[in-house]
């Protein structure tokens, strides 16, 4: 009988230390449970921040973008924008993008093509005579004909302010590489027969043969005339001084079908012909 109390004492002493012992297990798991929960819920809340800031920035971005988009749509637009000297810097990945992504090479496509139908519908002066006006068509140099992408490239498109120095030495280097949907236009109004008038507010003393050397080495080649800014015109406004310019080829008898720019500027003023057709540019402002 003594030795069954002993060993029921023994079972029940054994009983209770496997007690303490289950629930000691208990307590360390749930202690290393707890540093884990705790570094998965730092882990949870830096997913979360890292997605709040990466959307927080692509907002910015989008926001700079949709900008960029209604600030180069009021420059296109009629003039709506006040004279700049500089692009915006908060647009300056907008406009590289436009540039030399592929849009603006789409838009001048479907102008050209527009300007293109336009010309196809005239029906060119046949007589010779003193009494019949000859016809013609005006088109600007600088980013119109010829382009100063690679440039303003190094020039954040615009962002950076104007170098008249560095444009000049860029300009002498006669490496302006044609805009080849102006050149197809070109070549269609020389082949349809009209007199083509190439206008630039470049100066004659000083750049007279790189410009002609440079227009022909990109295929501008049996344009009525090249006429460049002489001494005469210093000093004055674009618009006055191609006005001026368009005036004098009206009364040497022709008749101004359509004029082309990238500028307002070139599309202002007096004497502008039957039409105007206005090419985009976000990078600079002439005023």
């Amino acid at each position: 009988m003594l030795k069954i109390k002993i060993l029921q004492a023994v079972l029940a002493g054994l009983t209770f230390l496997l007690g303490l012992l289950s629930n000691l297990v208990l307590r360390l798991q749930k202690q290393s449970q707890k540093p884990q929960k705790q570094q998965k819920l730092l882990q949870i809340k830096s997913e979360l921040d890292s997605s709040s800031s990466s959307s927080t920035e692509m907002m910015v971005v989008d926001d700079d973008d949709m900008y960029g988009l209604s600030w180069r749509l009021a420059m296109e637009t009629n003039n709506n924008v006040r004279p700049w000297k500089t692009i915006p810097l908060r647009c300056y990945k907008h406009v590289e993008n436009y540039m030399i992504g592929g849009q603006y090479e789409h838009d001048m496509n479907l102008i050209v093509d527009e300007i293109m139908f336009y010309a196809s519908q005239i029906t060119l002066s046949t007589s010779t005579t003193t009494t019949t006006h000859q016809d013609a068509w005006v088109l600007d140099v600088d980013d119109t004909c010829i382009s100063n992408i690679p440039y303003y490239k190094a020039k954040r498109f615009g962002c950076d302010p104007f170098d008249s120095a560095m444009f000049k030495a860029w300009i002498n280097q006669g490496m302006c590489p044609a805009n080849p949907v102006v050149l197809r236009l070109f070549k269609t109004l020389i082949e349809k027969g009209f007199k083509v008038f190439l206008v630039t507010g470049r100066y004659e003393g000083t750049l007279a043969k790189i410009t002609t050397d440079n227009l022909h080495n990109q295929g501008f080649i049996g344009y009525q005339r090249l006429i460049l800014r002489s001494m005469k015109y210093k000093g004055q406004s674009a618009v006055k001084y191609k006005s001026s310019i368009r005036k004098e080829i009206e009364e040497e008898g022709y008749r101004i079908w359509g004029n082309v720019g990238d500028q307002w500027t070139d599309l202002q003023g007096e004497c502008l012909g039957n039409r105007t057709f206005k090419i985009p540019n976000p990078m600079y402002c002439i005023s």
